[in-house]
């Protein structure tokens, strides 16, 4: 009887089809996956070997991903941090749940215009600082099932994915929460990490740091619901600012582990790096550790643990993200008209390769869940080019 790897083999000198192909892969038992993933086929041979290996080494040729920024501040159409900027109240914001349909959030068209541009991957905001999440979820109702959308959009998007050979990873916001109760105040040391409320928010009752536990606990069932639901291609933490402003209350490390226990293959990193432990870097806009900002912000202690995190990954294959808009990640109808054109995006793209580094490029959707069309009309072009 052929075994997997000559099976692997044979399949490609004797153009078996693709369809003969997926049947076979879809009964290779990898610990508890089912399937090799479509987006790690031509590291097959290596993913039966070592699966997280596999993903490291497809990743190191993906060149450039697509990003996407979506949620209840897109409605608002003034950027993602209008909650915080804008100090709006918690149960006024919460009630933007009531409106959010996302009734033009097409996965299909979302890949194809990722395929288009020449991406391997797509990287969605599953949870960002409002705490609003866009999948299923046990822990809260506080996500796009329980609105009118009623859909779950990432697992709609992981699905299309799926069949079109794209990597999907998860955007969560680990180490901000405007929503959950029991993240830390701002009396605690965080600093913009809650608004700035003049009025006390009922929704907030944190009281003292061991009370912040509760959130830890909140966020790390939330971690195995992603990676146990969707076998995302990582898990993409955030703000990286937020874990240096007490990186002694995160435990890093066992989230790591877990993660990796869920899904051998999920890469994770957290931008420029929280241990170091991390797969890859992801750096806003360049390519810098800012170690020496964070300690002028924390002081020298969270600078030290800012510097060893980005030594650990900084001679890595990394990625660095940038925005279609001038500045702003979620939509902002301001920006209409003025977002990035092809020989900018083409000027990141070459940047990003000269420094060993994927371009990770962000699209805000429209508060209907659409694309924007000059987006669209940049990204194909760019594909073209």
């Amino acid at each position: 009887m052929t075994d997997r790897r000559g099976f692997l083999k044979q399949a490609a000198v004797a153009g078996t089809s693709v369809l003969a192909l997926s049947s076979w892969l879809d009964m290779l038992p990898i610990r508890n996956q089912k399937t090799i993933p479509r987006y790690l086929w031509d590291h097959a041979d290596m993913f039966i070997k070592d699966p997280h290996q596999a993903a490291l080494s497809w990743f190191s040729e993906a060149g450039a991903g697509l990003f996407i920024h979506y949620g209840l501040y897109s409605l608002l159409g003034r950027g993602e941090w209008v909650q915080l900027e804008e100090k709006i109240p918690v149960a006024e914001y919460e009630r933007l749940k009531r409106k959010f349909t996302a009734h033009n959030f097409d996965p299909d068209f979302i890949t194809d215009v990722a395929l288009a541009a020449g991406m391997k991957y797509i990287n969605l905001t599953a949870k960002h600082h409002d705490g609003f999440c866009l999948f299923k979820t046990k822990q809260t109702s506080y996500n796009s099932l329980h609105s009118p959308a009623k859909r779950d959009l990432v697992g709609e998007l992981k699905s299309a994915c799926d069949k079109k050979g794209l990597g999907l990873f998860l955007y969560y916001s680990i180490a901000a929460d405007w929503h959950h109760p029991y993240f830390s105040s701002r009396e605690a040391g965080w600093g913009s990490y809650r608004p700035a409320y003049s009025d006390t928010q009922p929704a907030y009752v944190y009281k003292e740091e061991a009370d912040f536990q509760k959130y830890l606990l909140y966020a790390r069932a939330q971690l195995h619901e992603l990676v146990t639901q969707y076998q995302p291609a990582g898990i993409w933490f955030d703000p990286i600012m937020g874990f240096y402003a007490r990186p002694d209350l995160f435990p890093m490390e066992q989230i790591y582990a877990e993660i990796r226990s869920y899904c051998p293959y999920t890469l994770i990193s957290f931008k420029q790096g929280a241990t170091g432990t991390e797969d890859f870097a992801a750096p806003e806009r360049g390519a810098g550790s800012f170690s020496e900002g964070v300690g002028k912000l924390f002081g020298d202690k969270a600078g030290l643990v800012a510097t060893k995190a980005w030594e650990g990954n900084k001679d890595k294959h990394n990625e660095t993200c940038n925005t279609l808009q001038s500045r702003t990640w979620g939509y902002k109808k301001a920006e209409d008209g003025k977002h990035k054109n092809t020989a900018e995006v083409l000027d990141l793209l070459q940047d990003a390769k000269s420094r060993k580094m994927n371009l990770l490029l962000n699209t805000g959707p429209l508060p209907d869940g659409s694309l924007s069309p000059e987006d669209v009309k940049t990204l194909r072009e760019v594909g073209r080019s």
